[in-house]
């Protein structure tokens, strides 16, 4: 549990974050969060199946700094990326 709410927090503040630094795909702060809150959960469950080392490190109870520290990354790296193709999105469909 403690995994997903990290990536999720992640992934909001990942939003959040390239929302403002990339004003041309700004979906709003409830979008960008939103945007982050999705791409965050998804990236990070991906991340967490494809790295067998962290997950073996959550089931056996030897939760680390280094498993926090990926689950964050990849939590923030998934919400900046989905804000973005959702402004990019959003963007293309305004332009018609």
């Amino acid at each position: 549990m403690e995994q997903i709410l990290i990536n999720l927090v992640a992934g909001a503040l990942g939003g959040a974050g390239s929302g403002k630094a990339l004003p041309q795909f700004d979906l709003g702060n409830v979008g960008n969060i939103i945007a982050g809150l999705v791409g965050g959960g998804v990236l990070g469950q991906l991340v967490t199946y494809l790295w067998p080392s962290v997950v073996a490190s959550i089931q056996s109870g030897n939760f680390s700094v280094g498993s926090i520290v990926s689950n964050a990354i990849a939590g923030g790296a998934g919400g900046a990326i989905l804000q973005i193709i959702a402004g990019v999105l959003k963007n293309s469909m305004g332009s018609k």
